[in-house]
């Protein structure tokens, strides 16, 4: 038997940022401590099967397009390396997986921990953390509440603020009072000022988000953005540097840990999908950011009262916006944060001290000790 760690790498699922996770799982794939862990890849299809994949072939690219086969019944994205559709034992005493072939039901070894690596809804958001300590199995990051709030943007801003940290002003509106009074949504956000950044309530990436340079945009910024979930919310846009923290919780007792920053350095435009994934001109990141020491620590320490704000645990990764006048406006934060050896939360811990392939085994070592 094995006296590696069995880690379960959850990743795919029903959101938007479906392939993003891919690309995530395929990353840490790559660079776990195989001498340490032995992962266990499961990809779920947008349709929500679960499959255990073949890891040694998931080299994964935003290029790809592993989509779901609309004409298969059992809803199997088009993986080839899958091999059996698998499920959680449903017993808590229990720690294995339940392997399902045309020779029925089989029982996989136990898994000593699971590794979320989900962006977006149906994963980041709580429901399969929630899942997870219904069978009483351990896992890496954000518990059920802290997943909740971080995903959704009207609640992160609201428990932000409530714990005296500053956001940026804001309307949330639902489609539904979008479609049967936009007139009185137009009167509520006649205060705030333009530039306006629309997004959905619950989602990453920058899906859905549009920004908004006049009134006469925002009927289109609002179709975009409740296409993706069915609250959206209207952001005044904030003038300043764009600056990331990256935060891990402690071992041992010990209290969290924030990283140097990072700076998202954008010369025309804003930072949108395609500037995070794609590659755009006028486009950069900087680190860690050219900050004096005193701000560095500021920002260090808000971030950490932001992550004890939304009873974080974990990971997460802490935006802000930094005024010309030195204030900090919090712009969100993100309990399952881009995780490729190139996203800034990697990179702001590699520059901290922790290379990417120990910053997995930090996690997965938090994930085992975690209490929920």
């Amino acid at each position: 038997m094995s006296s590696r760690i069995r880690v379960g790498l959850l990743f795919g699922g029903r959101s938007s940022e479906h392939t993003i996770s891919l690309v995530t799982a395929a990353s840490v794939l790559k660079h776990i401590d195989r001498d340490r862990f032995e992962p266990v890849p499961i990809v779920i299809t947008k349709q929500g099967t679960w499959l255990l994949l073949d890891g040694a072939n998931a080299d994964f690219s935003l290029e790809q397009q592993f989509e779901v086969d609309e004409s298969s019944d059992r809803g199997a994205a088009v993986i080839e390396t899958a091999s059996f559709e698998v499920a959680l034992s449903n017993r808590a005493s229990d720690t294995g997986l339940v392997l399902h072939s045309a020779a029925g039901g089989v029982d996989l070894d136990s898994i000593d921990v699971f590794f979320p690596l989900f962006h977006g809804r149906f994963g980041e958001d709580g429901t399969v953390q929630g899942m997870l300590e219904l069978f009483d199995r351990p896992y890496v990051g954000a518990g059920v509440l802290a997943s909740a709030v971080g995903q959704d943007k009207h609640f992160t801003k609201t428990v932000l603020e409530h714990a005296g940290l500053t956001v940026a002003p804001w309307v949330t509106v639902s489609r539904r009072q979008w479609q049967q009074d936009a007139r009185s949504v137009r009167e509520r956000i006649a205060d705030l000022s333009y530039p306006l950044f629309v997004k959905p309530a619950r989602a990453g990436s920058s899906v859905g988000v549009s920004r908004v340079e006049s009134l006469a945009g925002l009927d289109a910024a609002m179709e975009v953005a409740l296409a993706e979930d069915n609250r959206a919310l209207i952001e005044q846009g904030v003038a300043g540097r764009e600056i990331e923290v990256g935060v891990i919780g402690g071992r041992g007792g010990e209290p969290a840990r924030a990283s140097l920053p990072g700076e998202i350095v954008v010369e025309q435009g804003y930072y949108d999908f395609e500037a995070k994934y794609l590659g755009t001109e006028g486009v950069r990141t900087e680190c860690p950011a050219l900050l004096p020491q005193d701000v560095i620590e500021r920002l260090q320490a808000t971030a950490l009262r932001a992550f004890d704000a939304i009873a974080g645990a974990g990971l997460a990764r802490v935006d802000f916006f930094v005024t010309e006048e030195g204030d900090f406006v919090l712009n969100e934060i993100n309990t399952m944060p881009g995780f490729t050896p190139i996203s800034m939360f990697p990179v702001v811990w590699d520059k901290s001290g922790i290379d990417y392939t120990s910053l997995i085994s930090e996690l997965i070592d938090i994930g085992l000790e975690q209490e929920r």
